[in-house]
């Protein structure tokens, strides 16, 4: 029987490289998956319900919020998302590590709903070194830069309620950092108590 995943909550500034940092750690590997969001926008075209997203109406998504099947929810330009606590749970008993790429307001509401969900916070080495990503990027004006520089600076006070923090410099000192935590959950007494019946 497969050994049950954990939820990997990651969060960090616009810019801090998370996703590069998760997609480095995970390479390779068979156990771990996204978890799919609950959306009710509408599909963009070469979308795939249930793969990209779970596509429903307004009145599906407050019935779901309703009756606490969401982890945690947000709204962003009069559209909501979520996510489904059934779809994690159900990957996390097929043995999956479910990674959930959210804001530390949604980190917040899983936290509380899921109190074992591993929370990671991953940040750039400096607020320097933060405005030269985002200004190399090339996507983004000045003053969307200062904003996001605004908003990492509250994020990181609001970073207490994480169990980690990984400082994402050289990317593959990063994504070994992510691979360790990993290993030492899975490691915990809490997750492996049952082992000690077979003895």
């Amino acid at each position: 029987m497969a050994e049950k995943g954990k939820l990997i909550v990651i969060s960090g500034p616009s810019g801090a490289g998370k996703s590069t940092v998760v997609n480095r750690a995970i390479q390779g590997r068979t156990d771990m998956c996204f978890s799919t969001s609950v959306t009710t926008r509408s599909p963009r075209p070469g979308e795939v319900d249930g793969k990209d997203y779970f596509f429903i109406d307004q009145e599906h998504f407050q019935q779901m919020v309703e009756r606490g099947e969401l982890l945690e929810h947000a709204s962003y330009v009069a559209h909501s998302y979520g996510t489904p606590r059934a779809f994690v749970e159900k990957q996390m008993d097929d043995g999956y590590n479910v990674i959930l790429d959210i804001e530390v307001q949604g980190a917040r509401q899983v936290k509380e709903k899921m109190p074992e969900a591993v929370l990671i916070f991953i940040l750039p080495p400096s607020m320097e070194e933060l405005r030269r990503r985002l200004e190399s990027r090339g996507t983004d004006s000045g003053d969307v830069i200062e904003a996001r520089l605004l908003r990492a600076k509250e994020e990181l006070k609001e970073a207490s309620i994480y169990d980690y923090i990984i400082v994402n410099d050289k990317i593959d000192d990063a994504a070994a950092d992510f691979a360790a935590i990993l290993k030492a959950e899975h490691c915990r007494f809490a997750h492996r108590k049952h082992l000690l019946e077979t003895f």
